[in-house]
C-alpha cells in the first residue's frame, strides 16, 4: 500500500522531468518528507485548459488533495480512506472506474514509507507480553535517484454548501494506485535487510517508468480493457529499501533527516 511518502523536489524540477507546459507558481508547495493522507500534493495530468480556445490536452502540474472523493459523494468525509486504489479492481469499483477511464495522473515522489514488525516483537505480541509491537519504518526509493512516478487517478467534487464563486466550491482529489509488491531482488539491499519489496509488504505503489507516462496521461484513451494493459508493474530491480528513523511515524515530524539511512534497524530482528 502507500500510506505515507516523501516529496521534496521543487516544481521547477518536476516541470522539466515531466515536460509540463503550465503550472501556477502561486500553488508552490514546500518540500515534504512526510506526506500523509488529506495533504495537498503535486500531480501531473493532461487536460485542456479552462477557457481555452480548443480541446487540446495540456500537460499541467497541479496541486490536488490526497484522498479521492467521488463526484457523487454527499460529503468528503471518506477521503482519508480512499488514498489507494487497487490495480486489480480499479475498473470495477464505483468510486474509481470513472476516473480510471477519464482522469489519470502521475504523483511525483522521492519514495514511500512502509512499516515492518520485527519477528521478536511479533512473538512477544503473540505471547501476550506486549500489547502493541514496535514497527520499523523502511524507505523505498529508485536506486538511481530518479523521481518515483506513482500512477494515480483524480476526481472533481462539488461542495454544494458553498456558492459557485467560492474558491473552495470545487475539490480536486486523488488516489495512488497500488499493485502486488515485487518478489524480484532489490537493486540494493542491506546485508540483513529485505531481499525484495514483498518482504516488507505485499502491496506497493504502481511506479510508471518514463516510456509509459504519455500513454497513461493521454485522456483520449478511455477503453477500460485497453487501459488495464497500462497497469503492468515495472521491471524488477529498480528499487532500493533501507531502514529509517521511527520519527517518520509521527506525522508532525518533517525534514530530510526522515529519509536518512540507518546503520541498523531500531527494532531487533526483522527478516
Amino acid at each position: 500500500m502507500c500510506g505515507r511518502y516523501a516529496a521534496s523536489r521543487r516544481p521547477e524540477e518536476l516541470v522539466d522531468v515531466f515536460g509540463v507546459e503550465t503550472w501556477e507558481p502561486k500553488e508552490t508547495l514546500a518540500p515534504d518528507w512526510n506526506v500523509a493522507p488529506t495533504k495537498e500534493v503535486y500531480a501531473v495530468l493532461d487536460r485542456p485548459l479552462k477557457d481555452a480556445a480548443g480541446p487540446r490536452p495540456v500537460r499541467q502540474l497541479r496541486v490536488l488533495k490526497w484522498g479521492l472523493v467521488p463526484s457523487w459523494a454527499k460529503n468528503p468525509e471518506g477521503a482519508a480512506r480512499m488514498i489507494n486504489a487497487r490495480a486489480e479492481t480499479l475498473h470495477e469499483k464505483p468510486s474509481f472506474r470513472r476516473p480510471f477511464a477519464q482522469r489519470r495522473c502521475l504523483i511525483p515522489a522521492d519514495g514511500y514509507y512502509e512499516w515492518v514488525t520485527g519477528s521478536d516483537e511479533r512473538q512477544l505480541e503473540v505471547e501476550g507480553k506486549k500489547k502493541r509491537a514496535r514497527k520499523q519504518p523502511y524507505f523505498v526509493t529508485p536506486a538511481d535517484g530518479s523521481v518515483f512516478a506513482m500512477a494515480g487517478i483524480y476526481e472533481f467534487w462539488r461542495d454544494r454548501t458553498l456558492p459557485d464563486a467560492h474558491p473552495l466550491a470545487w475539490w480536486v482529489t486523488c488516489s495512488v494506485i497500488t499493485t502486488e509488491a515485487e518478489t524480484t531482488p532489490l537493486a540494493v539491499s542491506p546485508a540483513e535487510g529485505p531481499r525484495a519489496l514483498a518482504d516488507i509488504h505485499p502491496r506497493m505503489p504502481l511506479m510508471l517508468t518514463p516510456e509509459r507516462w504519455d500513454a497513461w496521461l493521454d485522456p483520449s484513451r478511455t477503453d477500460p480493457e485497453l487501459l488495464r494493459g497500462l497497469l503492468d508493474p515495472p521491471p524488477g530491480g529498480l528499487m532500493r529499501a533501507f531502514a529509517v528513523s521511527s520519527a517518520v511515524s509521527n506525522v508532525r515530524n518533517n525534514g530530510p533527516e526522515l529519509v536518512e539511512e540507518l546503520a541498523a534497524p531500531e527494532v531487533g530482528t526483522l527478516f
